[in-house]
């Protein structure tokens, strides 16, 4: 492999690794040569996907278990992971979605999709940031949105969150870019995950999506591997601030 896209001796920590977009990420920092602590929620104490991913690239793995809508338990993350290797590279992906009209959208589901796309992805870069800053060189990439262009329909929680990773990540950047971390955002187009279940099954809405993508299908999760690795890679070393549309092209329609 290329030294700009080698990450042998690197340590990448995943949120949301256990499965979609993060599991994709965490098997292509692992396939570049990248050890991986995975964190999910719901991540299975031994023998996740994830792990299984990851040890077949020949990578050690570390599961961690966090909810990132407990604000005490991302602190405790950070001390985890510190406590495990050095984290070279940090991949803020771990999310949630919740839907409902903006005049019905109730304070909790507010709070916790707010908590957990932004304020918590905030808290651990800062954490984990500190040591990066210190050794002179690190990786933050960021999972954004199209709703960190755009507004949505019914997500206002989501929308805003995803609006504020686009601003963090400018901000992050303008501190930290002249000390050796590059902070950057991947902003996925509509991908097949979980979270866009409920579109793929509404006829009206899939033909509708489908109709604007140029590329004239849904992503896969592993369409977002080789943007990961290039923002996590030396490959990337000069690019800051930037939040990369990886999209089929919906974007640019």
């Amino acid at each position: 492999m290329s030294a700009l896209f080698d990450l042998t001796g690197r340590t990448a920590l995943v949120t949301g690794a256990r499965r979609g977009i993060g599991l994709a990420m965490a098997e292509a920092l692992a396939a570049a040569g990248a050890d991986i602590i995975g964190v999910s929620a719901q991540l299975e104490p031994e023998g996740s996907e994830v792990q299984r991913r990851v040890e077949a690239a020949g990578r050690r793995f570390t599961g961690i278990r966090t909810d990132l809508g407990d604000r005490a338990a991302v602190y405790r993350l950070a001390e985890e992971a510190a406590a495990v290797a050095p984290v070279d590279i940090l991949v803020n992906n771990g999310g949630t979605i919740a839907r409902a009209p903006a005049a019905e959208h109730p304070d909790e589901m507010w709070d916790r999709v707010l908590q957990v796309n932004l304020s918590s992805q905030f808290v651990l870069s800062r954490e984990i940031g500190r040591g990066m800053l210190d050794r002179g060189h690190g990786k933050i990439i960021f999972t954004a949105s199209l709703l960190s262009f755009q507004g949505g329909i019914n997500v206002a929680s989501y929308t805003a969150a995803k609006s504020g990773l686009a601003g963090l990540t400018k901000a992050l950047s303008n501190e930290w870019a002249g000390r050796g971390v590059n902070v950057n955002a991947i902003a996925p187009g509509y991908i097949a995950t979980d979270n866009t279940q409920a579109l793929r099954d509404d006829p009206e809405r899939n033909d509708a999506i489908l109709g604007r993508i140029p590329a004239g299908r849904w992503g896969r999760a592993d369409d977002l591997a080789g943007a990961t690795v290039f923002l996590a890679a030396a490959a990337s070393d000069y690019v800051h601030g930037t939040v990369l549309p990886v999209d089929g092209g919906w974007l640019g329609r």
